[in-house]
């Protein structure tokens, strides 16, 4: 019967025949008495019955086989009516259970209703419909739930909930509340299971009102809600802040008879507690005290965050009264004590208690959680000695505990001491014992003993989730290992480990920063593959990636994707998008993003307010970038060097140069230094006023406030001394460079060339033409034709004809001047053959030049 069982495909048809054989047993049971050849009859039937399921089976497997073998179509069509040319429903529900294929099974479902031509069974319906769902494939639920309709029955229980947990796993719970609106809109009732699970679902994401939605829907089919449904509901309204909505709950509960447990109170206790509605935290310990029932630990605790300096003194009050409190009420002040760093006061009150009750293990963890938080380690490691003399040895929560906070402290020698210490005949490392050690050892570049870490995890029989796969992935990318980062991806679906989205987004995010741009895409597209709606973090990424690799342009698209989908944008969000439109230049949608961040509620950042700025700065729109500044400082935001330069270089390119050093003069009474763009844009406005002594001013204070120039800077100042013909001092900056081993770029050299050539000083122009050739530089037409007037000029022609010639061989413009002076050079050292060549260059350029001009 197992083997039978194993194979869905056709377990319906196998239930259907079993309850036939049991009845066949039972007459052949009652036939004690009867003669043989009744016997032998009824033998004979049970023999029928299992050789029709041998039948069945095979001829099931015989379909899938058929259809399974290429695309749908005529071939496919007549090898199915040669098989049965009127296949039975039992035959069909077999196939569609067996199918995992959804479109070939809606091909075959509406092939066998044309063949059979009548409607399909229920059951039928129903294998479609959990196929659907398998597959996540809901485009044609609602025509499928139509004809249901139309034919008189509706969906199953099972096929009801399936539907609506697929979604669930999948975190798509829109699309479940929608399918249950889909299923009343065709008037079937929903299964209860569908609607608790997914209300259940809806609460771990606080959307109190789809919830309110479905819980209503449930009251109106007349399913029977119970007290732990109204509490999953008062739950995520009172967490909301919604008191009037939670409140109204709670009396259409009592109106409706139902009575309150300890449960409910519990969570309003908490609940309000936490949203700053103590007193009516109150009010509900009190009630639950008058209606018989006993306040337990949970309750307590509740209460003593809630109202903790109230609950404090009733703690001193009932001590001076002779009471003694529980050790769970001194966990709970301790607790709270913890939570609001209140560590010494907590230290004091742990030695009053040993004289009023005995610590237990709780009391120990509570207290070495709150000593590593406020990065007393020795403090902890002390009370953990205290523990262990009191007889009480630390559990996994306490080894945890410490490993966590020693491995946030950095000390990761100290963790593995613990971990490897622990006694696994007392207290074995759980999941979360590895997680945190992986994690710890990972993010401080220590990924090899991460990894080995993992092993032993792996060899102590314990599962990594998708926290361990995710800490393992970002720290080998992290640390320049992406090969290893891809290798535990495939390693961690081998193993049959999901990944969550999470995961997801940080492999996608990782995979980025390492340049792998193709990948990253393809990373995005896995995401919706895997049965996930990417989040806003899931475009944060990809935009700011993207961005970052020069795509800024497909920020518009991905932003309208995010809107469609109906994303709702983070502060974070909210700057990748701003960034990748002022990087596009659609500086005008950024800023009107800007005041819908504001509108929404969002306050920007000094990273929104940099990205704006820059973006009005490089498109001449300096005052409104002035006035973003302004707005900035009123609303207390520490601006930073990005913004500030941003502007000096805003200012300089428009030669608004007074304003350039006033916002210079700004970020250093703010206490920020210069850095060497901030100077590089400041000298290339000077330079561009002809201000070239100016700039050398700034350039001699930059140096004094010991920022280092770098390449730019040398090739910003020797152009501007080269304009102005002080080619010599730019000659001594060149030098200055070169002794700092910087590279000057092609523009430099060009300029250098041309400046020494026209400066008379040939041998060194010379030199560094041909160096710059040889580090692979290639020089343009103004280079050429000052190097070869320098050397004419230098009585130099028989250099500068060979130069002539590899200009005229790349192509490149040679100047009429520079034919004149090269011309003359040649006249005057006898090259007639060469003057010949230039002469006759020299005649066409001037006819072409003639042409031009009567053109």
């Amino acid at each position: 019967m197992k083997t039978i069982f194993r194979n869905p495909g056709i377990s319906l048809c196998i239930r259907t025949t079993c309850c036939q054989i049991f009845n066949t047993c039972k007459s052949l049971s009652s036939l004690s008495d009867g003669s043989s050849s009744e016997l032998y009859k009824k033998s004979a039937i049970f023999e029928g019955k299992i050789n029709s399921i041998e039948g069945v089976r095979k001829e099931v497997d015989d379909v899938c086989c058929i259809l399974e073998s290429g695309p749908w179509g005529s071939a496919i069509e007549n090898a199915l009516s040669s098989l049965n040319e009127k296949p039975q429903p039992g035959l069909i529900i077999g196939v569609l259970r067996k199918l995992k294929d959804v479109n070939l099974a809606i091909n075959y479902f509406r092939w066998t209703e044309k063949k059979t031509d009548q409607a399909h069974c229920p059951e039928a319906y129903n294998s479609l419909l959990i196929l659907v769902a398998r597959n996540k494939k809901f485009d044609c639920l609602e025509q499928v739930l139509e004809e249901m309709s139309m034919v008189g029955f509706g969906p199953s229980s099972n096929a009801c909930i399936e539907l609506v947990v697929s979604c669930v796993k999948s975190q798509k719970l829109r699309e479940a509340f929608d399918i249950i609106q889909m299923m009343r809109k065709f008037k079937f009732r929903p299964a209860f299971s569908a609607y608790t699970t997914l209300i259940g679902a809806l609460s771990a994401v606080f959307e109190s009102d789809l919830m309110l939605t479905l819980f209503h829907q449930m009251q109106e089919l007349g399913y029977e809600v119970s007290v732990h449904l109204f509490t999953t509901l008062i739950r995520v309204f009172a967490k909301e802040g919604r008191v009037d909505a939670a409140l109204n709950l709670l009396d259409e509960m009592r109106s409706n008879c139902f009575e309150a447990d300890v449960v409910l109170y519990n969570v309003c206790i908490d609940c309000f507690g936490k949203v700053g509605k103590v007193d009516m935290a109150w009010k509900f310990f009190h009630e639950m005290k008058a209606q018989g029932l006993v306040p337990d630990d949970v309750t307590f605790t509740s209460m003593i965050a809630g109202k903790f300096d109230e609950a404090y003194g009733l703690l001193e009050r009932q001590k001076a009264k002779g009471s003694i409190p529980s050790v769970i009420s001194y966990n709970c002040i301790l607790t709270c004590l913890g939570k609001k760093g209140k560590v010494q006061e907590a230290l004091r009150i742990f030695e009053d208690m040993k004289k009023d009750a005995v610590p237990n293990l709780p009391t120990y963890n509570i207290l070495i959680d709150m000593l590593c938080k406020d990065g007393n380690l020795e403090d902890a490691l002390r009370i953990q000695g205290t523990m262990k003399e009191a007889g009480l040895y630390p559990n996994v929560i306490t080894v945890n505990i410490m490993i966590d906070r020693l491995c946030k402290a950095q000390k990761l020698d100290e963790a593995v001491s613990i971990f490897e210490g622990m006694d696994h005949k007392v207290c074995c490392p759980n999941e979360v014992t590895f997680c945190s050690l992986i994690d710890g050892l990972g993010k401080h570049g220590r990924v090899n003993d991460a990894y080995r870490l993992y092993e032993k995890m792996l060899d102590s029989n314990k599962i990594p989730n998708a926290v361990v796969y995710t800490s393992l992935i970002r720290n080998f990318f992290k640390c320049g290992r992406k090969e290893d980062g891809h290798k535990i991806y495939k390693e961690m679906l081998r193993r049959g480990c999901a990944p969550d989205l999470m995961l997801l987004n940080t492999y996608m995010d990782c995979v980025f920063k390492a340049g792998e741009i193709e990948k990253g895409r393809a990373l995005f597209e896995e995401i919706k593959a895997q049965g996930f709606i990417p989040d806003v973090q899931s475009y944060s990424i990809l935009i700011h990636c993207l961005v970052k690799a020069g795509f800024a342009h497909e920020t518009y698209q991905l932003f309208h994707a995010m809107k469609e989908q109906g994303c709702i944008l983070d502060t974070r969000a909210y700057n990748t998008v701003i960034d990748g439109f002022c990087k596009s230049g659609k500086v005008n949608k950024a800023y009107q993003l800007l005041e819908e961040m504001k509108s929404k509620g969002h306050q920007p950042t000094v990273v929104t307010y940099g990205s704006v700025i820059d973006g009005l700065s490089k498109i001449d729109r300096l005052d409104e970038a002035y006035m973003l500044l302004e707005e900035a400082k009123s609303q207390g935001i520490e601006l930073n060097l990005v913004i500030y330069s941003s502007l000096v270089d805003g200012f300089g390119k428009v030669g608004r140069i007074d304003e350039a050093y006033l916002i210079l003069e700004e970020l250093m009474q703010k206490g920020l230094t210069p850095n060497t763009y901030t100077w590089n844009c400041l000298l290339d406005a000077l330079v561009k006023a002809e201000e070239v002594d100016e700039a050398l001013v700034c350039f001699k204070s930059m140096k004094d406030m010991n920022c280092p120039p770098n390449h730019i800077t040398y090739s910003i100042l020797i152009n501007g001394l080269c304009k102005i013909r002080k080619f010599n001092k730019a000659f001594v900056l060149w030098q200055e460079m070169e002794k700092q081993w910087l590279k000057p770029n092609t523009i430099t050299y060009t300029t250098m060339i041309s400046g020494l050539a026209k400066a008379g000083n040939v041998a060194e122009a010379h030199g560094l033409f041909e160096r710059f050739k040889a580090n692979g530089g290639i020089p343009d037409s103004a280079c050429y034709n000052a190097i070869i007037e320098g050397l004419s000029n230098a009585n130099r022609a028989t250099d500068a004809y060979k130069l002539f010639e590899e200009t005229r061989r790349k192509g490149l413009n040679i100047h009429t001047k520079t034919c004149v002076v090269l011309l003359d050079a040649l006249h005057k050292a006898e090259c007639l053959e060469q003057a010949a060549i230039v002469g006759a260059v020299l005649k066409e350029t001037a006819k072409s030049q003639h042409a031009s001009r009567y053109w």
